[in-house]
């Protein structure tokens, strides 16, 4: 009976698999249909433009503390960059800021008369780079819409705790980038400005719910950016669209003013993070954001001998709901294993690691016991009625996204329970904790495929739970870009650590960064 058992269970697997493959293929040919012919972002108009643009934002900060560019220059080079090629992303919510133009002129100035001491470049690591945040994070003065209707003339009078701190290290807010309705999206789409376009194939989707960001970083609109992070905010938007992007342990950096988060949430999710087309800008970036009090914990500063870890990795989540993995993402895994195999001289081990398959669950039990209320964010403080809702987007009336009602059903639909939620997030948590200790790091799948077209995670949006589980668990996360896929979309990779082992993370995303190039470029390169 065992063995029929077995028969059966696999005959159910690899008919759940076709499924998926089908479903897939129609959705990529009918949306592919609909959305009609491949284009990307174009380039910037010069050499010159392309080699100031397409620089790190360490490069940039030494460019300008050494007056070999003027920040002002930087500055307005990005501005343009925004301006010329918005109207293909459809990212900016607010800016480019005009205001940034006369900050980066002043910083000049004081440069060229010597005003800066070495502790004054030593606090400000960012001097005169351009920086860009979503839109759900506060900046002074600035809309603070939240992808609303609701909050369509809405601007924030203070800044978020991370904004604040990025300011004060020296960089310069150029713009804010969209967001889907309160962040609960795996797409930057909502009723105000529409949907981002990804600079890769504008008909696909940038991810969510930092997609805005992620788009900006990765067309060379900006030097940086600060995403947010609850459920793969941050490194869903990375791996769509080829970038970087970190989320920390949890707690590691202060949520005030990040989605009306007070800072002083004990038990959260989320976590703000920086966001960069290199991967040798997040360190630097991390240590500014940093709460002082964790600094000591999580020791950014301390050499990491890449020779001395363990390395693991998984081959699938093993949720029936996502899509299987594909060839072209199973070769990434095979890549990394070879080369970090060199690295250590040791085997990359396959990690068996319980309750993966439970990944949607558990992150839907966790969301919640978040203590922010989504329904009522969606509300702008009033308490909405999926069905009515439903009714009025079925008659063209409502305010909000199609997405955006799905979480208005979600949370009317039947709970999680409670004890078993708890008990697996315990036993996976305590068993990738033991596997790891604090010197191991592990390869996890960014998600089974590539960037979808808009629209398709309507229909299949399961695939996140690749991203989400680290979100259950509270451990620090990498998105790193690995290469284009045959489609010349972007592939990717994550890598974990254990709580506080951020630098592990970092570390090792810099490797690949140097072993397998990083960033691509959305735009062909002039020579």
């Amino acid at each position: 009976s065992d063995i029929l058992m077995s028969f059966w269970s696999h005959v159910l697997n690899a008919l759940l698999a076709l499924i998926h493959i089908l479903t897939d293929r129609l959705l990529e040919f009918a949306l592919g249909w609909y959305l009609g012919p491949f284009k990307r972002v174009p380039g910037p108009p010069s050499l010159d433009q392309q080699v100031l643009l397409s620089k790190s934002a360490v490069e940039l900060a030494q460019l300008i503390r050494e007056r070999k560019t003027r920040s002002y220059d930087i500055v307005k080079a990005y501005c343009e960059r925004i301006e010329s090629v918005n109207r293909d992303l459809n990212a900016v919510v607010d800016g480019p800021f005009p205001e940034a133009l006369d900050q980066a002129r002043e910083i000049d100035r004081k440069l060229s008369k010597k005003e800066y001491s070495d502790e004054d470049f030593r606090r400000q690591p960012f001097l005169g780079v351009p920086f860009t945040t979503k839109d759900s994070t506060a900046v002074a003065g600035k809309l603070h819409t939240l992808g609303l209707l609701s909050r369509k003339s809405e601007r924030s009078s203070t800044d978020a705790e991370c904004v604040r701190l990025m300011k004060e290290s020296g960089a310069i807010i150029i713009a804010t980038s969209n967001v889907p309705e309160v962040n609960k999206w795996i797409e930057s789409r909502n009723m105000l400005i529409g949907g981002t376009n990804n600079p890769y194939d504008l008909r696909r989707s940038v991810g969510g719910s930092s997609g805005g960001e992620a788009a900006l970083i990765a067309a060379c609109c900006t030097g940086f950016g600060l995403g947010t992070d609850i459920g793969g905010s941050i490194r869903i938007p990375a791996f769509n669209c080829g970038v970087f992007g970190h989320k920390p342990t949890a707690g590691a950096v202060n949520m005030a003013g990040c989605t009306f988060r007070t800072g002083k949430e004990k038990e959260t999710m989320v976590c703000a993070g920086p966001m960069s087309r290199f991967g040798r800008d997040l360190l630097p970036m991390m240590q500014v954001l940093v709460e002082p009090s964790l600094k000591s914990k999580l020791k950014l500063d301390e050499q990491v001998d890449l020779k001395r870890l363990r390395y693991f990795y998984v081959a699938s989540n093993g949720m029936a709901q996502c899509n299987p993995v594909n060839r072209e993402t199973e070769r990434v895994m095979y890549k990394i294993r070879k080369h970090f195999e060199s690295v250590g001289g040791k085997e990359v081990r396959h990690a068996n690691i319980p309750n993966t398959k439970l990944t949607g669950k558990m992150w839907r039990y966790w969301m919640t016991q978040e203590p922010a209320n989504f329904n009522l964010l969606l509300g702008n403080g009033a308490e909405l009625n999926p069905f009515v809702e439903l009714f009025k987007k079925i008659l063209g009336q409502s305010d909000y996204s199609m997405a955006a009602i799905y979480g208005l059903i979600d949370s009317v639909l039947p709970k999680e329970s409670e004890r078993l939620m708890r008990e697996a997030t315990t036993k996976c948590k305590k068993a990738l904790e033991e596997l790891l200790g604090d010197d191991g790091v592990l390869f996890y799948h960014s998600s089974p495929r590539t960037a979808p077209f808009h629209f398709y995670p309507l229909v299949k949006f399961n695939d996140f739970a690749y991203f989400s589980l680290f979100n259950v668990l509270r451990l620090p996360a990498t998105q790193v870009p690995m290469g284009l896929d045959s489609k010349g979309v972007p592939l990717g990779i994550q890598v974990v650590a254990n709580a506080n082992n951020d630098r592990l993370c970092l570390a090792v995303a810099e490797e690949l960064e140097r072993t397998f190039g990083g960033w691509v470029p959305p735009f062909p390169l002039k020579q």
